[in-house]
């Protein structure tokens, strides 16, 4: 199967865990027999391998979530990057030209699209097959998967199918209603719009050429930044005479708040905490290397990272963004390709960040103009290159970076590094990449 995972979002719901690189689907909430944690986006992705280990999974996100993603699955999938968020038809429309240009997908083949953090079984995905195959069919241009409602809901669209089979044309569409009209679509066979659908690659490539004016991959890409934003929805499934919906009957689970979330964990407490018999309905999740200590709580959430702490009744957690959108402060914790980073400590004119870099995995080669560095090397052992010359380092040893230097640093075993930055002029666009000399 050729899968395309759509991963968007800047997560403000999920503060202080989430933020505008570190999105839902990047927090690790599952666990492991190992007693390790999954994210949705891990969990997912082994989800999909355990129906069908040969499925290419192309996720289709923005810039700002590419290290996430390669932090978490490495070089397993192939990335579509969007160079700015123009909404889901441009996304989709660049992924199936990167399937076709870059991947050289052949043009009959069928694409699933999908939310990259649905909360599912996987017979979820072993229905991808079947509509993958549905999409195949002459007859058909599009195919949703609609899922069954448990509830009517307010939160989610509605497909409206032309009888209650288990395969059905599509009558109309119905945005977000309330629970009284949710209800009345219910009772006619509605199902919800869960965002997945297939088709075959050449029907979505003819239709971004009809919408957008452009040669191939590399002329989207180039000026993507002058599309206009529109989405799937309204640009091609409302209109699209050849369509038929799916009906799934399954777990299936929207995680968006942490009332939500918290459903889904299989334990209480996630990372240093302790609770008291008196405590009841309450979740504990801690990126801290502090204990939190609940007494005699009910129906609470507490998710503690380094980006704030959030103490909150379950219902009232889904009302938490505005509150988010007026806090304002750097992003203090991200995870890259090479590893992770934590800011510890900010002062007027110094940054302190601790650093971790998996084993093998190394920076960019770069430089900075306004500000020094000094790494303090605390464990494990690499190989640092500054300005060409190339040492060894080990816990304890100190390396000194002045400004204009290039540098870079590779872990031979998993390093940790306390990285102090010093300057007047501290900021991230201060950076100057270069290729490293041979």
């Amino acid at each position: 199967m050729n899968i395309v995972l759509l991963s968007g979002g800047s997560g403000k719901r999920l503060w202080p865990l989430s933020n505008d690189i570190r999105s839902k689907q990047f927090i690790k909430i599952f666990k492991n027999a190992d007693g390790s944690h999954n994210s949705m986006l891990q969990r997912v992705y082994e989800q999909i391998k355990s129906v069908d280990s040969e499925a290419k999974i192309t996720i289709a996100t923005s810039k700002g979530q590419v290290s996430s993603i390669c932090n978490q699955l490495a070089d397993n999938v192939s990335i579509s990057v969007e160079p700015c968020r123009r909404d889901t038809f441009p996304a989709i429309g660049l992924a199936a030209c990167y399937l076709h240009d870059v991947l050289h997908v052949p043009a009959n083949e069928a694409v699933v699209v999908s939310p990259i953090d649905p909360y599912v079984d996987d017979s979820y995905f072993a229905a991808f097959e079947k509509l993958a195959a549905l999409a195949q069919q002459p007859e058909n241009n599009l195919v949703l998967m609609g899922i069954e409602p448990t509830y009517p809901s307010e939160k989610y669209g509605y497909v409206i199918p032309d009888g209650k089979e288990a395969i059905s044309t599509v009558s109309m569409f119905k945005e977000k209603p309330d629970a009284k009209t949710a209800e009345e679509y219910i009772k006619k066979g509605a199902l919800w719009n869960g965002g997945v659908f297939a088709f075959k690659l050449q029907y979505l490539l003819a239709k971004a050429h009809e919408l957008i004016e452009f040669d191939d991959y590399y002329d989207l890409y180039n000026k993507y930044d002058t599309l206009t934003k529109i989405s799937f929805d309204y640009a091609v499934v409302e209109k699209e005479p050849r369509i038929t919906v799916m009906r799934y009957v399954g777990q299936w689970k929207d995680l968006g708040t942490w009332n939500t979330l918290t459903e889904a964990m299989d334990e209480q407490v996630i990372g240093k905490g302790v609770l008291n018999e008196k405590c009841a309905n309450v979740h504990v999740i801690n990126e801290l290397d502090i204990p939190i200590l609940c007494m005699g709580l009910q129906n609470i959430v507490v998710a503690a990272g380094p980006d704030g702490i959030l103490v909150s009744d379950k219902g009232q957690s889904s009302y938490i963004k505005p509150f988010v959108d007026n806090i304002i402060q750097p992003v203090m914790y991200a995870e890259k390709s090479w590893g992770s980073y934590q800011v510890i400590d900010m002062e007027k004119e110094s940054l302190t960040i601790r650093i971790t870099l998996k084993a093998g995995s190394k920076m960019n080669y770069h430089s900075h103009e306004h500000r020094d560095e000094v790494w303090t090397i605390i464990q494990g052992s690499g190989h640092t290159i500054v300005d060409g010359m190339e040492q060894e380092v080990h816990a304890g040893d100190v390396i000194t970076i002045a400004a204009g230097c290039r540098h870079t640093i590779m872990a031979d075993t998993e390093l940790k590094i306390i990285e102090v930055q010093l300057g007047k002029e501290i900021s991230v666009n201060d950076k100057q990449k270069y290729e490293l000399e041979k």
